[in-house]
């Protein structure tokens, strides 16, 4: 697990978004929330607020994980300049992966 860097640690704490599960609608959370880095590169995982996501415990660690699914939460909020600085992924091919997961 890589560590967040205390100013982006600092950043996410004070974000309303990362106060609760954002798989919170898909039912089962314990309400223990975790930081989740959705993606890696290059071996590593990405410390981006758009890569890491606020999950339960449960959604995180346990029955509910669903990779897929984070993963799709986390490509959501990310922008083209995010995802620029990622020139060996290709990131349609990836989300349109994801998005195929996700529905079967």
């Amino acid at each position: 697990m890589r560590p967040i860097p205390p100013k982006l640690k600092a950043q996410i704490a004070a974000d309303p978004y990362y106060q609760k599960c954002a798989r919170a609608k898909d039912g089962g959370c314990d309400h223990i929330i975790t930081w989740e880095h959705a993606f890696t590169y290059a071996g590593r995982q990405i410390n981006e607020r758009w890569a890491i996501i606020p999950l339960c415990s449960w959604h995180h660690f346990d029955a509910g994980l669903k990779k897929a699914k984070n993963q799709l939460i986390a490509l959501s909020r990310a922008t083209p300049e995010d995802l620029a600085k990622y020139p060996r992924v290709d990131w349609n091919r990836v989300r349109t992966r994801l998005e195929y997961t996700t529905h079967q």
